[in-house]
């Protein structure tokens, strides 16, 4: 080992992932696309190919069980699982478990986690086939790796935007973070004075974003119905701009991005307000609300134009034009991707 020493922080998630892999060559022909993306591309035939991807929750660092029930976790773990196939333009199928569990957990635990992992396997229509499990020192590690398909010629990675192509965001953004601001409070609340109740009343949408979020399978669906193939997809767990950069990086574009277009929705909006947040930046840093962004060519606007499920919050620019959130009046400013960064003290 090298008496060398860099700390994690420095390099980040995605740098320390680059770091780590970059002298890996793929020696098969069956390995379309491995490290990089959502999802890695397994060859399967000249119409479809296999998509996989990995995901871990850690307690203490991803989920806190003070207020994440262990269904909603079960659940959860599969969804952001789900979400990454759909990233991919693909469907998902089958998954495997594995988790590490400490003796402070009883059966009964297991068996309430398991319970939403089963619900999210019939909600996504996947099948467990395998897993693992094995002790832990300290707490619960959940380990999940889904399995998809995709036809060959509908792929979707992050790398294939092109400048003009629009940018499509689903659903709503920020309802996460937002969600998560109102159970860190209540929990501050709860430890200075453990008779008093939490006070959760008027927020149920935004802490189903946070503890209980769907893959957006449906859009997948959608979009095949519409006969659209995005130029490029990733999912939204780090936070709009996070996405955004990565999208960019790959394709090696610009952006521009439209701040009243961003879709918030009214409970996350005036949540955000009362924890003096400003709801836009919720929308672009906060993450986890896993829904869909990606790019289509402005031959396809008229397809889906008017369609609920989906936003165009903006364009793809030459990579020289930079990157850029135009607010309100009209006012350019410098997108900072400003997401969570998981070796951060």
């Amino acid at each position: 080992m090298s008496e060398k020493r860099t700390e994690l922080e420095q390099l980040g998630e995605f740098g320390l992932i680059d770091h780590l892999t970059k002298n890996f060559e793929n020696k098969q022909s069956s390995t379309i696309t491995g490290i990089g993306d959502d999802a890695a591309v397994i060859f399967h035939s000249k119409k479809e190919s296999t998509l996989i991807s990995t995901d871990m929750l850690i307690e203490g660092v991803h989920f806190n069980l003070m207020y994440m029930p262990l269904k909603h976790l079960g659940y959860k773990a599969v969804a952001v699982n789900v979400s990454d196939i759909c990233a991919m333009n693909g469907t998902a199928e089958q998954i495997t478990v594995s988790i590490a569990v400490s003796s402070r957990f009883p059966v009964e635990a297991l068996e309430e986690l398991y319970e939403g992992i089963h619900a999210a396997c019939d909600a996504f229509e996947v099948d467990l086939v395998g897993g693992d499990t094995t002790s832990s020192l300290s707490g619960l590690t959940i380990s999940i790796t889904a399995i998809g398909r995709v036809n060959s010629k509908s792929i979707t990675y992050r790398s294939g935007a092109k400048e003009n192509d629009l940018i499509v965001a689903t659903g709503d953004l920020g309802g996460a973070y937002v969600g998560l601001q109102v159970l860190e409070r209540e929990k501050q609340v709860f430890e200075a004075s453990p008779k008093i109740q939490p006070d959760l009343d008027g927020h149920d949408y935004i802490l189903q974003r946070q503890l209980k979020p769907e893959a957006r399978v449906d859009v997948i669906k959608f979009l095949k119905e519409l006969e659209v193939i995005p130029t490029s997809m990733i999912d939204i767990s780090d936070g709009l701009a996070s996405e955004v950069f990565h999208i960019c990086k790959s394709s090696e574009v610009g952006c521009k991005l439209y701040d009243e277009k961003i879709p918030i929705d009214t409970e996350t909006s005036m949540t955000a307000i009362e924890f003096n947040l400003n709801p836009v930046t919720c929308a672009l840093n906060g993450g986890e609300d896993y829904e869909l962004l990606f790019t289509v060519a402005q031959d396809d606007f008229e397809k889906i134009k008017g369609n609920p499920h989906m936003t165009v919050i903006g364009h793809i620019t030459d990579k020289d034009a930079g990157k850029y959130l135009i607010d309100k009046q009209g006012a350019a400013i410098e997108l900072q991707a400003q997401g969570w960064n998981h070796f951060e003290d």
